[in-house]
């Protein structure tokens, strides 16, 4: 009998030989590798934006199908009016944002323009009250902005056509995003089609056994991060809401501006709050420096109510995950893929998380015969233990 390849002696050599000669040529030549691949998959980046919207979208149509759409007859049609009624909703709440928010914002950010010469006056006589005036950066952030307007309207004159380009490729990023948009309705509406044909892949490549697992752990993941993204979107309301509302109780200028910075900001789990903070703080700073104290107070005690009361409201107990692995997420995932990875840090902390202790660790128990009191170096029999050497 004649044997397989892989029983020859020589395989194991061979394999190692070519593996060390792949991951040369690959480490050689990264650069060039990584960017192919980001060119490459560049091309399917507006697909990958209709995959994401389309799975954010998904938990709210099926929130019409069971509450709103339950009593029509037939799935198709009770899928499509879901659909219609999710779209119809983002449409109108992006619309009310835009229309309340926008003019506000398009305000705030003139008169902050137009009176910025006035606010670094108000700037440099607190410089002088407290006497850091002197200082070199405070001294080149006064000397080098006097005249603001006018040294803004320099600037775009010098950089009109990086101007222009700059406007031409957010305006393709619009279109972009709109398109992505559609695309995500007709994923929607394939839904049904395209997860039974996924799940035919599967159970034709994956053991049964196997695929079980597989299929328990993605739905677990689904539950992590739909409940991460809907409450973060809606704790980021809250957080830009009360900001508002006290802004506007203490009558604070940019209340608009400010709250949809500190709202968005929130986002971004560990620095985004400092960061809204402290842009905050600074554009405060240039009107009145005492609203600018008052809002850093503010900011210390909403963000120490936004973890210990108003988040284990909307998230329960299903990301309790450290802030050491939160904090390691957070830079590591910034780090390979910039803001995407900083806005998915905590759930995929949660994924790591639940798959070493619920996974990992007991499988590397059951290899070796221990029992999770064991792994934790606690004594079998508690009657013969020495409890002063523990």
């Amino acid at each position: 009998m004649k044997k397989r390849l892989r029983d020859k002696q020589w395989y194991p050599y061979a394999v190692a030989a070519c593996t060390a000669v792949v991951l040369y040529v690959v480490l050689n030549n990264f650069s060039s590798i990584a960017a192919a691949l980001h060119t490459f998959l560049g091309y399917f980046e507006v697909i990958f934006i209709a995959c994401v919207l389309a799975y954010i979208m998904n938990p709210l149509a099926m929130l019409f199908q069971r509450k709103v759409f339950s009593r029509v007859t037939g799935l198709r049609l009770r899928w499509t009016l879901s659909i219609a009624a999710a779209v119809l909703l983002i449409i109108l709440f992006i619309a009310f944002v835009l229309g309340t928010m926008l003019p506000q914002l398009i305000d705030s950010v003139i008169m902050l323009i137009n009176n910025m010469d006035v606010y670094l006056n108000s700037l440099r006589e607190l410089t002088d009250k407290l006497g850091i005036s002197g200082t070199i950066g405070m001294d080149r952030i006064l000397d080098t902005s006097g005249g603001a307007v006018s040294r803004m309207q320099g600037y775009f004159a010098e950089n009109a056509d990086s101007i222009v380009n700059a406007s031409a490729a957010a305006g393709r990023s619009v279109i972009k995003w709109i398109i992505a948009f559609i695309l995500s309705v007709y994923l929607l509406s394939a839904k049904s089609s395209l997860k039974a044909g996924m799940l035919r892949l599967m159970h034709a490549t994956i053991p049964g056994n196997r695929l079980d697992k597989i299929l328990v752990f993605l739905a677990r993941c689904d539950r992590i991060l739909v409940r991460y993204i809907l409450f973060s979107i809606l704790d980021a309301v809250i957080i830009g809401v009360l900001n508002a509302v006290f802004m506007g109780i203490m009558g604070m200028q940019y209340a608009g501006l400010i709250s949809l910075i500190v709202g968005v900001t929130n986002l971004v789990p560990t620095f985004g709050p400092i960061v809204g903070g402290a842009i905050g703080a600074l554009i405060l700073l240039l009107v009145k420096p005492v609203h600018a104290l008052i809002f850093i107070i503010f900011t210390f005690i909403l963000q120490f109510l936004d973890p210990y009361f108003i988040k284990p409201r909307l998230f329960g107990n299903s990301l309790g995950v450290s802030g050491l692995l939160i904090l390691v997420s957070v830079v590591v995932l910034g780090n390979m893929f910039g803001v995407t990875g900083i806005l998915l840090a905590i759930p995929f902390a949660a994924i790591i998380d639940f798959v070493y202790r619920e996974a990992l660790l007991p499988h590397l128990e059951r290899r070796r015969g221990l029992t999770s009191r064991d792994s934790a170096g606690m004594p079998k029999d508690d009657n013969n233990a020495d409890h002063d050497d523990i």
